[in-house]
């Protein structure tokens, strides 16, 4: 006799959720991981920021950590960055460590290492 297989155990970590085909605009705070399958305009901060190929975030965010497949566009203050997707114009990204993958929207894309402006939220040298 066969038995059917049992399903997976729910997962227990928790997560803020932007679905696909969801456009959130406003400030964004969660004290858990973020994982954007749709659309953000506007602030988001947590302890980390993922935008899937589907995603968008398109504002001011600081995270600790940034993991990007989507489209990203504004300010953007984080420890460390994985970035495969595309980073739109006029986008700054202040991160102590990046691994990157990308392709410009249009025209070129610069990357200034050593950013020592006087925006940046956290100090960085």
């Amino acid at each position: 006799m066969n038995t059917p297989p049992k399903p997976a155990p729910p997962t227990t970590e928790k997560r803020t959720l932007v679905e696909e085909g969801t456009k959130f605009k406003g400030s964004l705070t969660s004290t858990c991981p973020i994982v954007v399958q749709g659309t953000i305009e506007g602030d988001v901060e947590g302890p980390s920021l993922t935008v899937s190929a589907t995603g968008a975030v398109s504002g001011t965010v600081v995270a600790e950590s940034l993991k990007s497949s989507g489209k990203i566009a504004g300010d953007f203050d984080v420890d460390t960055a994985e970035l495969e997707g595309r980073v739109e114009k006029d986008t700054t990204i202040r991160t102590n460590s990046l691994d990157a993958k990308l392709t410009a929207a249009s025209g070129k894309l610069q990357i200034t290492f050593g950013y020592e402006g006087s925006g940046g939220k956290r100090g960085k040298s």
